[in-house]
């Protein structure tokens, strides 16, 4: 490597590869100094922004990535891991007020093990989870009372223990910051109060024990609630206002320079962006005005030859039931018995349920007569009968998921028809999506119904213990009986809708690790972003910040083992794909009185800077929605098959990455290992290899489906 230092005017007549010393004045002011390579800041520099920003350390192809140093003219600063132009690994953060964070951080937010000192006295040491105290910790306050147990969103959440100076303590469960469900109060005298606690004095009761006959038996518990829970508030972390990756500098790459001469060298990393166009710096958003999202897969192909990626808008799946469909009327009496499942008075549930509300025989049947009855509406539809199955359990289902109930009943229920999915699937069930596109509907055999039954009380404990489970979230189960000669019976079960969402699903992956029968029939002409693919089709691999990878192979381990232990196979990840630069090139396209995007004025098309990137896409009103597997900022490699290997499952890498948000979770997790698929297997392995097929034994599928995914999921370096 050589080291130089060298004019403006000399930097496009380098060779590739060469690393030399440059200082640069751009012409919005700001001021770069260090080395550079390929026309790009590479290695060590520092950049100055004018309103006096600035940056030191480590820099790779124009990004900052390494060991750094940022300054804000507040006087906040941070120091440590960069990549990607975040803040992202291990690093120590000084606000302009002086609390000081020092612990992991991933694009910009705490994140992870770290510990955070307020200037007012107050110091928490645990875990972080997108900005805010999330996990296990423990809180110091000044006054030298603690806190040591669970946090969630930045307040004492789940099992705690608080401590106070004066020796009086409390353990039990907490939500929201406060005492609430079982705990036990003590005081350092010995006196004790055990019982359930509430801020609310009428859900409140327990049983007080003084420490002798003569002690205060006039004590309420609202007092800790008023009294000792009121100087210990939590202080909360402020936002950084001005993120360093959004700041970081337009780098126009192989077309254009600082200076506006166009550069000589092509042998730059390749970077695609969504319209096929390759880059070295900041995306090209230019619409090219096709908007189809085409890939060139032919295994033939070699890495310089890929075609391009372009995006079409996907549209709302399904087709509406309306008056005159052959299914209107199960849809009616689907609404109305919802109605009235989930609008019939009960009493409050707790989440700890007994054994006997997930007794098979717990089913209500109830009629519903044309003309109405003493507990139905009339209606405009043939009479049937309906059947809730585990109604306590699914009612706590949906409270374990936050699922409020008017707003369920307006989800299924409301005036919008329900949407039937063009084709029925594999299994013969159809798919129904409310208008909202929260819930989907699933018709099931009587076998699947049984088998739901049966794994409930262990899919309830794993749901309850695993908050970030992948597997499919359920409902309810019901079944509508209509009248008539046949007494025809259609069992159905609701669920969530994993692609519910206000981005875009561009690309949609059904995968599980097995190659016979998983590429899609489909001509490619007819492929769209609704169009399901599968294994042999899949020409991406998925690398998550490492957090984010940590956690998502904790997860698929702990359900699979879950869906293991109850003989399920079959089941697959299914994963959809948001590109954010087709997002972005779109609204690059200026409506009436929109601004026009800041970018390069001479080139006569818009650019998107990284800094509007950031601003877009980490809105603080979105991040509570970030969850693993639900609005995912990830990144995608671009991959190629071999074509001397047919059934091969992982393409070859091709060095094209595009920034995306994933959406991804366990579905079709209702087939148990029975003796058709024991059977299916044997007949099947004498015909093809036994590894390449779907059924096989849990135990296997489940190594299977884990090999398949951790190889196409990877942690981003």
């Amino acid at each position: 490597m050589s080291v130089a230092h060298a004019d403006d005017a000399d930097d496009y007549s380098r060779p590739a590869g060469e690393t030399y010393h440059a200082e640069k004045a751009l012409p919005s002011g700001d001021f770069y100094t260090g080395q550079w390579r390929d026309n790009l800041p590479h290695g060590h520099g520092k950049y100055l922004w004018t309103d006096g920003c600035m940056y030191v350390g480590d820099w790779s192809r124009g990004k900052t990535m390494g060991k750094g140093r940022f300054s804000w003219p507040s006087g906040a600063t941070y120091e440590g891991d960069f990549k990607n132009g975040y803040m992202d690994g291990k690093g120590t953060y000084i606000d302009s007020s002086g609390d000081l964070y020092r612990g992991s951080w991933v694009m910009n937010l705490r994140h992870g093990q770290g510990t955070k000192s307020y200037v007012n006295g107050d110091c928490f040491d645990g875990e972080w989870r997108r900005g805010l105290q999330d996990g296990h910790g423990r809180y110091q306050w000044k006054n030298e009372n603690h806190y040591i147990g669970q946090w969630k969103n930045g307040l004492m959440n789940g099992n705690g223990t608080m401590i106070w100076s004066n020796g009086n303590r409390y353990d039990g469960s907490w939500e929201d910051g406060a005492p609430k469900g079982n705990g036990t109060f003590r005081w350092s005298d010995g006196s004790f109060y055990v019982g359930v606690w509430s801020k609310d004095p009428k859900e409140q009761n327990g049983t007080y024990y003084p420490s002798t006959s003569s002690g205060n038996f006039d004590w309420q518990p609202q007092q800790v609630f008023y009294a000792d829970l009121s100087e210990c508030v939590v202080s909360t972390c402020q936002r950084i206002p001005v993120l360093p990756s959004q700041k970081m500098p337009v780098w126009y790459g192989s077309e254009q320079s600082s200076s506006g001469n166009r550069t000589k060298n092509s042998e730059r990393p390749r970077r695609r962006s969504v319209d096929g166009r390759v880059s070295n710096g900041e995306m090209d958003l230019r619409n090219n005005g096709s908007g189809y999202l085409q890939l060139d897969d032919n295994p033939e192909s070699n890495r310089s030859s890929l075609g391009p990626l372009r995006i079409q808008p996907a549209k709302k799946q399904g087709q509406t039931i309306s008056k005159g469909h052959k299914n209107y009327e199960l849809m009616l009496n689907l609404q109305l018995g919802i109605r009235h499942s989930v609008g019939r008075p009960a009493p409050a549930t707790s989440l700890d349920l007994k054994a006997s509300a997930f007794d098979p025989k717990e089913k209500l049947w109830t009629k519903f007569p044309s003309e109405g009855s003493k507990y139905t509406p009339p209606h405009q539809s043939c009479e049937f009968k309906w059947k809730d199955y585990c109604p306590v359990v699914f009612r706590t289902l949906r409270k374990l998921f936050s699922v409020d109930a008017a707003d369920y009943m307006l989800s299924i229920c409301g005036n919008d028809a329900l949407r039937e999915l063009s084709s029925p699937g594999k299994s013969g069930s159809f798919f129904y999506l409310t208008n909202d596109d929260r819930y989907m509907i699933k018709t099931m055999k009587k076998a699947e119904t049984k088998v739901l039954i049966r794994m409930l009380p262990a899919y309830y404990n794993h749901v309850r213990a695993c908050e970030n489970t992948l597997v499919t979230k359920f409902f309810g189960l019901h079944c509508v009986k209509l009248t008539g000669t046949a007494q025809k019976k259609v069992r159905f079960v609701i669920m969530g809708n994993l692609f519910c969402t206000g981005h875009s699903i561009h690309r949609r992956f059904d995968l599980k690790g097995s190659s016979h029968g998983r590429l899609t029939t489909k001509p490619e002409s007819e492929i769209d972003p609704n169009t399901t693919l599968k294994d042999l089709d899949l020409n991406f691999a998925f690398r998550l910040q490492k957090n984010w990878f940590q956690e998502f192979c904790r997860q698929v381990d702990r359900d699979c083992e879950f869906l293991e232990q109850e003989r399920i196979m079959d089941y697959s990840l299914l994963v959809g794909l948001h590109f954010r630069e087709a997002a972005f090139r779109d609204s690059a396209t200026p409506t009436s009185g929109a601004r026009t995007p800041t970018g390069n004025p001479d080139s006569g098309n818009p650019r998107i800077s990284r800094a509007e990137m950031d601003r877009f896409l980490l809105d603080a009103s979105k991040l509570a929605s970030i969850k693993l597997g639900i609005n995912m900022s990830a990144r995608v490699e671009r991959t190629v098959r071999r074509s001397d290997c047919e059934n091969q499952l992982v393409g070859e890498p091709t060095g094209e990455f595009y920034d995306v948000i994933l959406y991804f979770g366990v579905i079709d997790i209702l087939q148990d290992y029975d003796i058709s698929k024991k059977l299916e297997h044997a007949y099947k392995s004498m015909q093809y290899d036994p590894t390449s097929i779907s059924a096989v034994d849990p135990k296997q599928y489940s190594r299977r489906f884990r090999d398949f995914i951790f190889r196409v999921f990877v942690e981003d370096t």
